[in-house]
């Protein structure tokens, strides 16, 4: 009753608010009917690799052109919302706009959509920036998600598991071979936990998956070290038509 009475008072004082515009909400941690239907959530029939959306009913475990074609080194991927529109306002509100207060609702958005990913997985780690992005952007994103991400799903976190040995320019414009040019060698496993990750099922976690070319590499880079096999769960994931 206490509990309740204090509850409804902070409500009172500090009203719930939209997660993207910040507008008065009826819950907290949630988004107003606008954002919601501006966020394009992912459900139904995705491709079992790399998470993207495609036709046909939920339950049949199906496979993308790309993915058939040049399948990547990680086994399934899965992804809570499409990069467009409100998802993408979210990703990078977190990722350049300083909004820490995201990680765990959006981690709790990815926890739902990769469930059967996350109860297979030993360990969980995210994908990682080099230090000198680190230093100018002051957090990892990924990081932060896969830290939650973690502590929902009970499995244990490895944050800097991956080490980014060298600086990469931006994959933006690129295709998915040059984005695979411009990855190759550019990760490594931290020496520290070789021996943790042998024979393990990872899961890798990414803030947006275009290509899926840095995750593959990342999860390249981990069964070559002895991980087993190697999941990826991202927030967002770019639509083969955005």
């Amino acid at each position: 009753m206490i509990a309740g009475a204090g509850l409804w008072l902070v409500n009172a004082i500090f009203p719930p608010a939209c997660l993207s515009c910040r507008e008065e909400t009826e819950t907290p941690m949630g988004l107003c009917a606008r954002c919601w239907a501006e966020t394009g959530f992912i459900a139904g029939l995705v491709c079992h690799i790399c998470g993207i959306p495609l036709q046909g009913e939920a339950g049949d475990e199906a496979c993308c052109d790309d993915c058939a074609s040049h399948p990547p080194a990680f086994s399934h991927g899965r992804a809570a919302v499409l990069y467009q529109g409100g998802g993408r306002k979210l990703v990078l509100a977190l990722k350049h706009g300083d909004r820490m207060d995201l990680a765990r609702p959006l981690a709790q958005w990815m926890a739902r959509a990769g469930e059967d990913l996350t109860a297979k997985a030993d360990l969980i780690a995210p994908v990682p920036l080099h230090r000198w992005r680190l230093l100018r952007r002051r957090y990892n994103q990924s990081a932060e998600l896969a830290r939650h991400v973690g502590a929902l799903a009970g499995r244990p976190v490895l944050p800097d598991l991956l080490i980014r040995q060298r600086m990469t320019p931006s994959q933006d414009g690129l295709d998915r071979a040059a984005r695979l040019q411009n990855q190759s060698g550019a990760f490594a496993v931290n020496p520290r936990f070789s021996a943790r990750i042998a024979g393990k099922r990872l899961l890798l976690v990414d803030d947006v998956l275009t290509t899926g070319a840095t995750l593959s590499c990342c999860a390249e880079t981990c069964l070559q070290a002895g991980a087993e096999k190697v999941d990826v769960l991202v927030l967002a994931r770019v639509a083969k038509d955005a």
